[in-house]
């Protein structure tokens, strides 16, 4: 039986995904002052499931209000709102869909405004002043023990509300992948050094949950492929770590890349310049930015893969999964632009492939004064691009339509007006 994005997929734990086409994490933002579940998420969550996705993911929620990526992150940290997540577990569920909690740290790449003085592997603060990090703190070993139970937490109280798994975020530059990076992690102890102590508080968080949840329920990782810095977690690395989570009886493993400063998880990094290595054609040509890794992995594992980022013809996607190079295809983007339509038109087959942007999201040379430097330009417009998509989920959130005639320097200015409000109205723990 030829396998489509229409099939069926039974994961390890024996949970079945009623077809291979997911809802890829992206976060929102939409929480209250107390980073409760608001009516902004019923309605955003409302809209991406009518597309029929047989998965989907959550943003980030975290377990710990003093840490956190956006001020408007969900926080499950006794501040109330289970009523609410029942809800939202509700509305995600519908129709025999899987419904996942991406559960995370955001570490150093905590803003200032945030936490002046966010948790870290090491006290190496993220090197990008235009972030406005914190600055990094190298965190104990018995705090390093309390992430790995406020993550227990946060998943039991997942499962209690209603979803139907977790996802561990590992990837990206946050709290799990920064322990993983040579660069953010210089700790002589148990939990720096070799790849085997870097990686043991992601493995350690993953049998803890594994233990609270029980073995009938769901969970994945997401891991980068590569940060995409020289002297950073590579692909020979990456690939040790997915043979430890797929020996521990990981369900699903989705693959990404990059970081604040390399963004490969959204095709604005310099994979070539970073890492000095050859970039094939088709990872050029971003039609799936992380298949060759992918078809790397493959091989070693036994645990189903889960590629988001770039995919956008149905007969690419189709064809790595019938081929059995991934097992389940993310969506991201797309559904910032066509949240209903999209993924429920291919999965009908009453469309080719996802829509692309009709025209270039880009930044002029010159937007913000002609003294821009070109490493500046550069962030820029990859913060800009990373803005734009999140004021599309905010104005869905607030009953809007997406607006794609927004510029990414309208963008730039409105993504950091929403997050200077949503940060004075916070109720800071």
């Amino acid at each position: 039986m030829t396998v489509s994005i229409q099939s069926e997929l039974r994961l390890p734990c024996g949970a079945v995904l009623k077809n291979r086409l997911a809802k890829a994490a992206m976060t929102e933002g939409l929480a209250d002052s107390m980073n409760r579940v608001t009516e902004r998420h019923y309605r955003l969550y409302e809209r991406w499931a009518k597309n029929g996705f047989g998965l989907m993911l959550t943003g980030n929620v975290h377990g710990d209000r003093r840490q956190l990526e956006r001020p408007g992150n969900i926080v499950i940290d006794g501040n109330g709102g289970l009523d609410e997540l029942r809800k939202l577990a509700r509305i995600g569920t519908r129709d025999g869909a899987h419904f996942w909690m991406q559960i995370n740290h955001p570490g150093r790449q905590t803003s200032a405004g945030i936490n002046a003085k966010p948790l870290a592997p090491s006290a190496i603060t993220l090197p990008m002043p235009l972030a406005a990090p914190g600055e990094a703190q190298e965190m104990t070993v018995a705090q390093i023990k309390d992430v790995t139970r406020r993550f227990v937490h946060v998943a039991t109280t997942a499962r209690e509300a209603g979803f139907t798994g977790v996802q561990i975020h590992a990837a990206h530059g946050y709290l799990f992948s920064n322990f993983l990076s040579p660069l953010a992690n210089h700790r002589q102890d148990e939990y720096g050094g070799s790849l085997e102590n870097r990686a043991r508080v992601l493995m350690e968080t993953l049998a803890a949950t594994r233990k609270a949840v029980g073995a009938d329920f769901p969970i994945s990782v997401k891991l980068n492929s590569a940060d995409f810095q020289r002297g950073g977690f590579g692909p020979e690395e990456s690939m040790q770590v997915v043979r430890w989570l797929s020996d521990a009886g990981l369900d699903l493993l989705e693959i990404s890349g990059g970081n604040y400063e390399q963004m490969q998880m959204v095709g604005m990094g310099d994979e070539a310049a970073a890492t000095g290595r050859k970039v094939s054609a088709s990872t050029a040509a971003r039609e799936a930015y992380f298949l060759d890794y992918a078809k790397q992995v493959r091989p070693l594992v036994k645990m189903p893969l889960m590629i988001t980022g770039g995919m956008r013809s149905l007969s690419v996607m189709d064809e790595s999964l019938a081929s059995g190079d991934c097992d389940v295809v993310g969506v991201g983007r797309p559904i910032c632009t066509d949240p209903e339509d999209c993924g429920a038109k291919l999965l009908r087959g009453e469309a080719t492939g996802l829509p692309a942007m009709e025209r270039q999201l880009s930044l002029p040379r010159d937007a913000f004064g002609p003294d821009t430097d070109d490493a500046t330009h550069k962030v820029l417009e990859s913060f800009g691009q990373l803005g734009w998509y999140c004021l599309q989920l905010i104005r869905m959130g607030d009953g809007k339509e997406p607006n794609l005639d927004m510029s990414l320097a309208e963008a730039l200015a409105g993504y950091e007006a929403n997050e200077t409000a949503t940060l004075g109205a916070w109720n800071r723990p």
